[in-house]
């Protein structure tokens, strides 16, 4: 069987999620199209391209019609390389690296394309108005599950804004460092004018101070009725609670943004016949479901499995880059795999940086590489919660 190796890896910045972002008024499309060109410039033959695999989490008007092989055509891979959409919720980008890597593995493929997009200033989320969005405890908004989450671990207000505190800290540092855009691709107009060449949210960088005087986020909808619909329905071993605590804010929870990313997946024959210099190898992938209420979980269960399928522990990994879907679940994967808080995304995460629902798992994913790659050596592992208790990891050596 085959080994699938990361050959390269283009990502966008990140912009900010709504109309006064800089990237608001760029297709989703145009962001894929340009990271393909992007590319084809560095190297990658269009005629070796056989996929295009791309995760998306609202697949409606602009990021609908298999917008994978849209942005194929639009730029340049002809009528060999197909295109399919994958949707995970939140882990689409990540499951399409899953899916690339497992197809190289087989056979089927030698070289194939994989990442995700996600535009939220053009889709908003929940614009999909879709069967799990509108019944049930599929109408349970995301931060209402990571309060839960908070309230039954105990865990304080305190800290969970020192570790938004914290990730936003870090994004900074590898920014001045030169690592947190290192395989970044400017965005460009349609003019050719560079619309975005870093992370925008990166700027937003708050005292303790003014992280303690920020109201709860999610209160509001809280005595709305989703306290009552989470408790009504809340999973076995938090059975009885008597009340919710809200003390996520918007700095301990992930704020939206519009982005793209795209590693290329493929054999070492592949690589060594087209000139590409293997960056990482994928060892394993894990996609597993946890309760839908809990919500948010299923990605540290999903760490836990690939871990076990690769027969390695937690302490073996040199670097998680875990997607920072509010600050309590994070707390809670550092204590329950008793994970060394440095390894624990090193540079940052999406509360500091932005999380853009489909790109994001892609983008974490060339992180792994790309750090596993400067330490010349360990494994890495990426992973995702999405809604409706979903989640993936990728297990990444170099």
């Amino acid at each position: 069987m085959p080994e699938a190796f990361v050959l390269a890896q283009v990502r966008t910045p990140r912009g900010k999620g709504s109309a006064r972002g800089a990237l608001a008024a760029i297709a989703p499309g145009e962001l894929v199209r340009q990271l393909l060109a992007t590319l084809l410039a560095r190297g990658v033959e269009a005629d070796a391209v056989d996929d295009v695999v791309l995760g998306c989490a609202s697949q409606l008007d602009a990021q609908g019609g298999n917008l994978a092989r849209a942005a194929a055509i639009a730029a340049g891979l002809g009528a060999h390389a197909g295109g399919t959409m994958i949707n995970r919720f939140c882990a689409s980008g990540l499951e399409a690296v899953a899916i690339a890597a497992a197809r190289v593995r087989a056979g089927d493929c030698e070289l194939v394309i994989a990442g995700g997009v996600e535009s939220v200033s053009q889709v908003p989320l929940f614009a999909d108005r879709g069967p799990w969005w509108q019944d049930g405890v599929g109408r349970l908004h995301m931060g209402i599950a990571a309060d839960l989450a908070a309230t039954v671990d105990g865990t304080p207000r305190a800290a969970l804004d020192d570790y938004a505190a914290r990730t936003r800290a870090r994004a900074r540092a590898a920014a001045t460092a030169g690592r947190l855009h290192a395989w970044t691709e400017p965005v460009r107009a349609a003019d050719g004018a560079i619309a975005l060449d870093r992370d925008e949210l990166l700027d937003y960088a708050p005292t303790t101070d003014q992280l303690a005087a920020l109201p709860p986020a999610f209160a509001e909808l809280g005595a709305g009725g989703q306290d009552a619909l989470a408790l009504a329905h809340a999973p076995g071993t938090v059975t009885g609670l008597a009340a919710i605590r809200h003390d996520h804010t918007r700095a301990s929870s992930p704020p939206l943004a519009d982005a793209a990313a795209l590693l290329v997946i493929g054999t070492a024959e592949a690589a060594a016949r087209h000139g590409l210099t293997p960056i990482a190898r994928v060892v394993a992938a894990a996609s597993v479901a946890a309760d839908p209420v809990a919500m948010l979980t299923a990605g540290q269960a999903a760490i836990v499995e690939v871990l076990a399928r690769a027969g390695l522990a937690a302490r073996d990994l040199a670097v998680i880059e875990f997607a920072e879907a509010f600050a309590a679940l994070c707390l809670r994967l550092e204590r329950d795999l008793d994970l060394d808080p440095a390894r624990l995304n090193p540079d940052g995460g999406t509360l500091a940086l932005g999380h853009a629902f489909g790109a994001t798992g892609a983008i974490l994913a060339g992180n792994v590489a790309a750090h596993l790659a400067r330490a010349d050596g360990g494994h890495g592992v990426a992973a995702v919660s999405g809604a409706a208790g979903v989640g993936s990891a990728v297990l990444f050596a170099r």
